[in-house]
């Protein structure tokens, strides 16, 4: 009898009847594994088993990390499957070990796409290895698992890939016949802990699997020793969303003696409770358990979660409980169960309309929807810089108080929501009811919580805020502007309203640089280069406004308070030009998506231009010159390559100092861009009516 949390993993993982292609356990070979000829290469090594890129480097390499500014630059391994065709729901294992410092990262690369898809990442250094799970979703099309290793710069430092295993299934599924328990662990717990029962670990008081010839988990009360032990079995974190049915089969005696539950846990560590056994189910004790009940129960998680199996006893004699044969089915176990909530539909950026979005016909006051043409006096909508935002203005109210409401539609109870949305405030003296946010419960429309005030002023800039906020019963969100008096006010902007499942820490990550092809600077560059050869200055990282007055932004386009890059024209001369290079991007079979905001105010402003760089060629994609607007602007270009290219961003310093040019919020995708974004791509001023 062997507690599962001193375990000790066999030399490799054993093989299963449904390994799929693209397992390997590097014994004798990669599996056809190839390391990336661009990068830094995988070494096998024999002995070990194991696949390794250290942190081994040249002279003029460690000079040229050791002068990196900003994060430092890792050595980088990359190491390709060969290419698989799976159709069928998978779940891919993976052990490694990362030594000293370093991260690992695997992807998905799909044939003729510029971008792999980031399927998990891990940065924890570790004394042994360590197993993780990840979901393969279906796919129509062949692809490869990509291997990223980067290990630290620190002397002893390495990443390691110990096992790949595919198989077939949801990473939720175990029956424990295996000896990685499909990423199962035990929360070590003093006295209680989950063991591993079954096959060759039989014995008159340990209980026999779900077949009856196989391995099971279970967890014993006998060494208890406070009022209240907990035992946790703790499955992956899932890496997709997943909705559907989850299934297992358990053992439970002394129904007085323990609790069985199962929750939920998010990556902030916050439970939610699935099920729980029934105290009046009686199972005879009769030295081993032998009664097997099935459980199934909904499972919704749009987010990344773990399935926690807890059993708590009161004494010694609490009892054992056993689970085993864990399935899951993307049908929910009842048909009449409620499909997950879109929160979408709570979404709007005003561009079309107010979406769902109602007013309170009763107030003397409303908010309008409005449109600025780019000038450099007044800020645009926050979407494009041309379009549609919603308006509350105090002097078109007759009396000398108004309230303005804004009311979204209905949002089920019993789940957690993430609010985000931009707002602009201009010319309030009194600030601390200029903006609120409420929750109007649906059955009790007089009943209102206040779940964010504005509290300081915006300068006129677009400000992002973040709210999370749960209820109990089904709820709606309501925006409201409060004005004291006529000389008190001036006027509140908002746009870009979103809804998301789960808590604003855990989908702020969605809103980030987290995808290939988009950076919004808010954690460095994201691979973009400066262009040493030809340029006499450099874009710089900033936030906030920039030194020269009359000229550059105040403040980014992401939050209004994070940061973008910028050209600094005081110290270059008229014609002078910076350029900043993406990364190497791979061919693409059809047309891409390039979107990223601009900011050109100043009389002097110059020109700023986007190349697409082949072969050691550029050939221009997109132009403007001259001042636009004191608002961020909104450009989508559309491209084809058929090779590795590279897109170059060029800023031209032009007559004066109010000269800066500034870009933000970049987002390169495959396929076409939707046609009412498409704009003229080169041209020499910006008419927009």
């Amino acid at each position: 009898m062997l507690p599962f949390y001193l375990l000790t993993f066999a030399a490799t993982i054993q093989a299963h009847n449904q390994l799929l292609p693209g397992s390997c356990n590097f014994e004798s070979d990669t599996c056809g594994y190839t390391s990336d000829a661009d990068f830094t290469s995988w070494t096998l090594h024999k002995d070990g088993r194991f696949v390794a890129v250290d942190a081994v480097m040249s002279d003029d390499q460690a000079g040229e990390i050791g002068a990196e500014t900003g994060p430092q630059r890792a050595i980088t391994g990359v190491l390709l499957s060969p290419a698989l065709e799976q159709d069928e729901w998978s779940c891919l294992r993976l052990v490694y070990q990362i030594s000293g410092s370093g991260s690992l990262e695997i992807l998905q690369r799909t044939e003729g796409k510029s971008f792999d898809k980031p399927l998990w990442n891990s940065q924890a250094a570790s004394d042994s290895w360590v197993i993780s799970s990840m979901d393969l979703q279906n796919n129509t099309e062949p692809y490869r698992v990509v291997v990223e290793g980067k290990p630290g710069g620190s002397a002893g430092s390495s990443v390691a890939v110990f096992e790949i295993h595919i198989g077939s299934g949801h990473c939720l599924e175990c029956d424990f016949e295996e000896s990685h328990l499909c990423g199962y662990s035990n929360q070590w717990n003093a006295n209680v802990n989950w063991y591993v029962g079954g096959g060759q670990l039989l014995h008159n008081n340990i209980p026999k699997d779900h077949t009856y010839t196989g391995h099971l988990m279970y967890v014993d009360s006998i060494y208890a020793k406070t009022f209240k032990e907990v035992a946790k079995l703790v499955s992956p974190m899932t890496t997709v969303p997943m909705s559907g049915c989850l299934s297992f089969q358990y053992q439970r005696s002394e129904r007085r003696g323990n609790l069985f539950s199962v929750y939920t846990r998010d990556q902030l560590g916050q439970y939610q409770e699935l099920w729980r056994a029934d105290t009046e189910i009686l199972s005879d004790w009769s030295g081993t358990l032998e009664e097997w009940i099935p459980v199934q129960v909904d499972l919704k998680a749009p987010y990344s979660v773990q399935v926690v199996f807890e059993v708590s006893f009161n004494s010694p004699r609490g009892g054992r409980v056993a689970v085993d044969d864990i399935s899951f089915s993307p049908e929910f176990c009842s048909a009449d169960t409620e499909p997950t909530f879109d929160p979408s539909i709570a979404s709007c950026d005003f561009e079309s309309g107010f979406c769902r979005y109602t007013q309170d016909q009763g107030m003397l006051s409303s908010w309008r929807r409005v449109s600025v043409k780019p000038n450099i006096f007044r800020n645009g909508d926050h979407t494009t810089g041309t379009g549609y935002f919603l308006l509350a203005h105090s002097r078109l109210s007759p009396r000398s108080g108004y309230v303005t409401r804004l009311i979204g539609p209905t949002l089920p109870g019993n789940m957690k929501y993430c609010l985000r949305f931009y707002y602009s405030l201009r010319g309030f003296n009194q600030t601390d009811q200029a903006l609120a946010v409420y929750l109007q419960q649906q059955q009790q429309s007089s009943s209102q919580e206040k779940v964010w005030t504005q509290g300081a002023k915006s300068r006129g800039l677009w400000i992002t805020t973040d709210v999370t906020f749960q209820t109990s019963q089904p709820a709606k969100v309501v925006f409201v502007s409060t004005c004291r008096s006529f000389w008190d006010c001036g006027s509140v902007a908002l746009d870009d309203i979103s809804v998301r499942l789960g808590d604003c820490e855990l989908t702020a990550g969605l809103l980030a640089s987290s995808l290939p092809g988009h950076c919004n600077f808010e954690a460095g560059l994201c691979g973009y280069t400066q262009d040493k050869q030809s340029d006499n200055a450099d874009w710089e990282w900033r936030r906030g406004s920039t030194p020269t007055s009359y000229t550059g932004p105040r403040g980014d386009h992401t939050t209004g308070l994070g940061y973008y890059l910028y050209v600094e024209a005081s110290p270059m001369l008229p014609g002078e030009s910076v350029r900043l290079l993406s990364r190497p991007l791979r061919a693409s079979r059809g047309p891409q998506c390039l979107r990223f905001y601009y900011h050109m105010y100043g009389s002097g402003t110059g020109q700023l231009g986007i190349h697409l760089r082949k072969d050691g060629k550029d050939a221009l994609l997109w132009q403007l010159s001259g001042e636009q607007s004191i608002a961020w602007l909104r450009a989508t270009v559309e491209y084809q390559s058929d090779g590795q290219h590279q897109i170059v961003f060029e800023a031209t310093r032009g007559s004066s100092v109010r000269s800066d040019i500034a870009i933000d919020d970049i987002i390169l995708e495959g396929g076409p861009c939707p046609e009412m974004e498409i704009k003229a791509t080169v041209g020499s001023s910006n008419e927009i009516e």
